[in-house]
């Protein structure tokens, strides 16, 4: 995901075979974990690369496409894009700077009618959650509404929204 032309390459494939996007959703993401004086330029590298460069390229690739189709992209943020959390520098850095960058989307596609929103879920039961010192709250399946919602029911009167998901 954080390679240019590999992206460009993707989107420009999935379009020749599918046609163009009407829904983007924005899902990967990496949690590496330590004390900032441990955590490696390597470590933080990897982080904002799949956190946030991966997801501007492939809103950059999608984008034309999107505005002939009128489309929606969703992006997995995380309420750790609203807080501070130990050891977690990187991620919270990179789920803040997803929120901004879904908000700045929503503003330059309103015209085009891009509908963009950012879904902010709490404690979700999953590997990556494992990592962490916290307990699930909620299931994927429960995140996966409120994908489902924004990504077809959600009127454009919410774009830019950045929906918390709390369990």
């Amino acid at each position: 995901m954080s390679d240019g032309e590999q992206v460009q390459g993707f989107f420009a494939e999935v379009q020749s075979v599918l046609g163009p996007p009407d829904v983007l959703v924005l899902n990967a993401g990496v949690l590496e974990r330590a004390p900032i004086e441990e955590f490696t330029d390597a470590q933080w590298d990897r982080v904002l690369g799949a956190n946030l460069r991966g997801p501007f390229l492939c809103a950059r690739a999608a984008w034309s496409a999107l505005a002939r189709t009128r489309g929606r992209l969703i992006a997995m943020g995380s309420v750790s894009g609203t807080l501070g959390t130990a050891e977690a520098a990187a991620y919270n850095a990179s789920k803040w700077g997803l929120t901004g960058l879904v908000k700045s989307l929503a503003e330059e596609g309103r015209e085009a009618g891009i509908f963009c929103a950012v879904v902010l879920p709490g404690s979700v039961d999953t590997d990556m959650l494992k990592k962490t010192p916290f307990e699930p709250q909620m299931s994927a399946a429960d995140v996966a509404r409120v994908v489902r919602f924004l990504a077809d029911d959600a009127p454009f009167a919410m774009t830019g929204s950045a929906v918390e998901v709390f369990g």
